[in-house]
């Protein structure tokens, strides 16, 4: 399936993901060893959703620039932004400093992302398009894997060297960001040589292109807000009613991570056998299933394997979906497109996970799972009335 997928295209992928170890590994450290070393959930709320809250601030700005002034350079930029905000946890627990540390992270993700999909879409047909976008989630899931199993070592780190557990966090941080800095000078290798179809004037979305964005947004958006509740949250989930530290959480998210990976490669052949709309429903509509059982399993072993069938079945859509948005809007839109996507994503779901982390402080474990299940009903449904009859284009 992969072979049809332009070579460049690949590389490009493959690349991306010494950033990625570092990425998976931050969120272990922001949502379960914080609170370990005396932050609250509240503060881990908070530290999600300030990341989020800058992405939304910057992405439309960002798209917009992304289309008009080609999307390698910013590709590049947000990739370099990234490992000086990696870093930043390995010093200090003072909120202040991690706050500003999210916030620059925001803004790389923020350039990476309203690039990333663009990329990939220019430099495919639509015959490669659901390929490529499978291979990227495939990559980038097993290589997120990395960074949240690093944590499985540590223990016998620590036994060998004498070294106690904060000392070992802190070097892990250090170690992951200086890998990040690989990405974006092995990508500006591969990409020397690539020319890009600029187009200088600003461009806002099409009426076209604008009512099918702001229908698949809104349907995705209301998915990302029932995730929010929870899903960021897991790890703290786990600690808080089970007493599972990131030394067992981090290496579940890891083999949850290399599942969805992997339930992903038949990803195209479900859109092409069923067709994208409808291959999505399916999967998410099972995946919600699971979700809401996750409120009532009744230790943590369960909990795992629940949560694992969730994550494989709910992710399996999102090279899809992704896929489908760059074939329903016009070529030189794909960038802001992809912003304004992502902002109808992270906005909701930045505050339910500042909301989903108060619920958690408060010792209420139950309610984040009814909340996420509801809002992912909603938006699957409208997902399906929006777009049934709808076939993307190049």
């Amino acid at each position: 399936m992969f072979k049809i997928v332009p070579r460049r295209t690949k590389w490009v992928i493959y690349l991306a993901s010494f950033s990625t170890v570092g990425y998976g590994y931050l969120f272990i450290v922001i949502s379960s060893y914080l609170l370990e070393v005396g932050l609250t959930p509240k503060d881990v709320g908070i530290l999600l959703g300030l990341s989020g809250a800058t992405f939304v601030v910057c992405a439309v700005p960002l798209g917009i620039l992304v289309d008009k002034k080609g999307r390698k350079p910013f590709f590049l930029l947000g990739l370099s932004i990234i490992p000086p905000s990696l870093i930043v946890f390995a010093f200090t627990t003072d909120m202040l400093y991690l706050s500003i540390a999210s916030i620059i992270g925001g803004i790389g993700e923020s350039m990476f992302m309203a690039s990333w999909n663009a990329m990939i879409a220019d430099q495919t047909t639509v015959e490669q398009r659901n390929p490529a976008f499978a291979l990227s989630f495939v990559v980038g899931n097993v290589f997120f894997a990395l960074g949240f199993a690093l944590p499985v070592f540590f223990p016998p780190i620590e036994s060998l060297t004498g070294l106690d557990s904060e000392t070992v966090h802190r070097m892990a941080i250090v170690a992951t960001s200086l890998l990040a800095l690989v990405a974006p000078v092995a990508e500006w290798r591969v990409l020397r040589d690539y020319r890009e179809e600029l187009h200088p004037k600003p461009m806002l979305l099409s009426g076209t292109s604008f009512r099918r964005l702001l229908k698949f947004s809104g349907a995705n958006g209301t998915i990302g807000l029932g995730a929010g509740f929870i899903i960021p949250l897991i790890p703290t989930w786990l600690l808080l009613k089970f007493g599972v530290d990131d030394a067992m959480s981090g290496p579940l998210l890891a083999v949850s991570n290399i599942t969805i990976g992997l339930a992903a490669i038949p990803s195209a052949y479900l859109a092409k056998r069923y067709g994208m709309v409808n291959a999505v429903v399916m999967v998410t509509s099972s995946a919600t299933f699971f979700m809401f059982t996750l409120a009532f399993v009744p230790s943590a072993g369960l909990a795992a394997g629940v949560y694992l069938v969730r994550a494989a079945l709910m992710n399996m859509s999102s090279p899809i979906l992704d896929s489908f948005l760059m074939g329903i809007v016009a070529k030189e839109e794909r960038g802001v497109a992809s912003a304004i996507n992502s902002i109808f994503w992270r906005l909701p779901n930045s505050i339910s996970t500042i909301i989903g982390g108060a619920i958690l402080a408060a010792g209420v474990y139950d309610l984040p799972f009814y909340l996420a299940t509801g809002f992912y009903a909603v938006g699957i449904a409208l997902l399906y009335v929006f777009f049934k009859n709808v076939r993307p284009s190049g």
